[in-house]
Formats: structure tokens, C-alpha cells, sequence
């Protein structure tokens, strides 16, 4: 059984910070759009939005990732943290992909080794930001914390 913390004292801060990602995510996706307007879909050129490249189908990918991620992080119940861990990992995942199809053809959303790292440095805050702000009955959240403490205790030494 997982052990994620329940009704953590920074849940709050942990939702801003994820937030504060979708809107990043958004501007990018809207700069992307405004920046790649009237060329193909999955044009290769050199456009870069907020420095990163970008083509027409990664921004509006953005957009929608975007307002997806800020939804997630204004609700308030446990599927707001379902959503921070389900992005995590699909940022983990599409930069992991993108990554081995970089020099290729197969590169369809003209990544660069920049955006890249910047979708793994997002999986990971959204990853972790998930793992933290989920909400729950004050019963479950003493009995995760005794869990814990029992925990803790049958490892240290002495």
C-alpha cells in the first residue's frame, strides 16, 4: 500500500507551484501559436516560444496541457491530485519519448534537447507536487502519520 501523505500542511503551496507550471505551459502554448500562426501543423522550422522550440501542434498541445494542468491545481479534492500525478508522469513519458526521437523524423513536435529537459524538470514538479497535496478524513491522515512513526522507529538504530 502506498503511503503519500494526507492533508499535508504545504498542500497549499504544493498546489500553487502546480499552478504556477500549467500557467507557464499556457503562456508557452499561446506565444507557440502566435509565433507558428499560418505554417503546417507539424512544420519543422526554427520557432522558438519563451525559448524553447515549438511548432503549431506543440503549442496548441500546450494550451490544452496548460488549462488541464491549472484546473488540476485549483481543485480542491483528490482528483486535483490524481490530475498532478497523472501529468508528472505524461511529462516524464512524452519527454523520455521525445528524447529518443529527437534527430529523427518521428520528432513531430520539433522538441529540441532544451524542451526536453524542461518537460522532465515539470514531470518531476508535478510528480512531486501530487505526491503531497492529497486530501483526506483526519482519521486517515493519523493513522498515515502512527504508520510513519512505526516506521521510522522499527528502522532506526538502537
Amino acid at each position: 500500500m502506498a503511503h503519500i501523505p494526507i492533508n499535508h500542511p504545504a498542500r497549499t503551496l504544493y498546489r500553487v507551484i502546480s499552478g504556477l507550471v500549467g500557467l507557464y505551459i499556457l503562456i508557452f502554448g499561446i506565444f507557440g501559436i502566435v509565433e507558428t500562426a499560418g505554417e503546417s501543423l507539424f512544420a519543422r522550422e526554427g520557432n522558438y516560444a519563451l525559448g524553447l522550440r515549438t511548432n503549431l501542434a506543440f503549442s496548441l498541445v500546450s494550451v490544452a496541457f496548460g488549462i488541464v494542468i491549472m484546473i488540476g491545481a485549483s481543485l480542491r479534492g483528490n482528483l486535483g491530485h490524481f490530475m498532478n500525478l497523472t501529468a508528472g508522469v505524461v511529462f516524464l513519458v512524452v519527454g523520455l519519448v521525445m528524447l529518443s526521437v529527437l534527430q529523427t523524423d518521428a520528432n513531430i513536435l520539433n522538441f529540441s534537447v532544451a524542451t526536453v529537459v524542461v518537460s522532465l524538470i515539470f514531470g518531476l514538479i508535478t510528480l512531486a507536487t501530487g505526491l503531497y497535496d492529497k486530501i483526506g478524513p483526519p482519521e486517515h491522515a493519523e493513522e498515515e502519520r502512527r504508520y510513519r512513526r512505526a516506521a521510522s522507529s522499527e528502522t532506526s538504530p538502537g
